[in-house]
């Protein structure tokens, strides 16, 4: 997503490659946040374990990584707080962001139901309790602990953005110590199943930063590498088809005819057998490693072709680079055009053009507005 400037002494260049892939992201939530059009089929998570989710974790750390490093790094020249106040200004944003959608995506509902009596909507995306029991609902909403579907990744990168500052000071000077913390804090998180609280229902959220940190982790040492003109993890030929091989695997397991369930049976034998849940499931609250090393397999092989780099450079990936420079706008326009495609589908179901043409023009419709607030930008 868009980063606020930090005044360093000489502006980087944006990283082409960077903007293209969240660009491409944020079309593929929108895609996936619309249910039942034929356009889901194109998506990330046909490929494997992992969606656009996991991706665009990793993509926000990478973000964090490349704009908040240079403030934390000359803090002594300019204190302390010069590097954390705009890292923390961005989780502020993010959170009124996030009530915002919240509270337009609850009228976009309520909307449709009062006018079109598209009642059943308002059992839908955890909309029961904002209905039902609207107080609690409310103080739920304000406090995060009530976050409705399809609204709720910015809370869980709001809170990683308030433990950033603390990651990259880490970070930049043992890596891989702040890796292994990481690391540990997700196994020990999963093992006990410990999650932040949802109110007024019970559980907990359904990205759970305290496992989703680890995806954000890897993505933060990655940009701060990245800053430095390095890579986290460097290239190698054997890493390469590794990767390659797993994502290979995963496809044999999701598509092959009864290899999947012959999998899938050998993974609840070995969760029977004791081995951690985040280990042998898909629970996606708990970021599981089966979709925790896809989506990084998926990465690595990505950063490794070159021909990768020149197709995001290229004229004709503009519009994606557009949308990626736009992160933050572009999502929450998504989030609401999603939410009202939901509305659609179900006042027209029946109707097969309808989903054919709602993400067409719903994309183009992003497309538009962040060229609009790419020029603002500019201007």
């Amino acid at each position: 997503m868009s980063q606020p400037d930090i005044a360093p002494p000489m502006r980087r260049p944006r990283d082409t490659k960077i903007d293209a892939f969240r660009g491409l992201l944020l079309v593929m939530i929108f895609i996936d946040h619309v249910p039942g059009n034929w356009y889901e089929n194109l998506t990330l998570r046909n490929l494997g374990f992992s969606d656009a989710a996991e991706s665009f974790f990793l993509m926000s750390g990478i973000a964090a990584g490349l704009a908040y490093t240079a403030g934390l790094t000359r803090a002594r020249d300019v204190g302390l707080w010069a590097g954390i106040a705009p890292i923390w200004k961005r989780a502020w944003v993010l959170y009124l962001s996030h009530i915002f959608l919240t509270v337009a995506g609850i009228a976009i509902f309520a909307f449709s139901a009062e006018f079109f009596g598209l009642t059943g909507l308002l059992a839908k995306n955890n909309l029961r309790q904002v209905f039902e029991n609207t107080g609690p609902a409310i103080i739920g909403i304000v406090t995060l602990g009530h976050q409705i579907g399809y609204v709720n990744i910015l809370p869980a990168y709001s809170v990683l953005l308030l433990a950033a500052p603390f990651a990259i000071l880490v970070g930049r000077r043992r890596p891989y110590i702040l890796l292994t913390v990481s690391v540990l804090l997700w196994f020990f998180i999963g093992l006990f199943r410990l999650n932040i609280p949802a109110y007024p229902n019970s559980g907990g959220w359904f990205f759970n930063p305290l496992a989703w940190q680890l995806i954000f982790v890897i993505g933060l040492l990655t940009g701060m590498a990245l800053r430095d003109g390095k890579r986290f993890i460097p290239k190698s030929r054997v890493l390469f088809v590794v990767a390659v091989g797993w994502l290979v695997f995963v496809l044999a397991w999701r598509y092959v005819p009864g290899w999947g369930a012959t999998l899938n049976h050998g993974m609840a034998k070995l969760s029977s057998l004791g081995l951690p849940f985040h280990f042998t499931s898909h629970d996606k609250a708990f970021l599981p490693l089966l979709r925790l090393l896809h989506v990084l397999a998926l990465a690595y092989v990505m950063s490794y072709l070159p021909f990768v780099t020149r197709i995001s450079a290229h004229p004709y990936a503009e519009p994606l680079r557009v949308m990626g420079r736009q992160g933050l706008l572009v999502f929450s326009a998504g989030a609401l055009m999603s939410l009202a495609g939901q509305a659609a589908l179900v006042y027209f179901k029946g109707v097969t053009i309808v989903p054919w043409l709602l993400v067409p023009i719903g994309v183009l419709a992003l497309w538009g507005l962040a060229w609009i607030g790419d020029w603002k930008r500019r201007t």
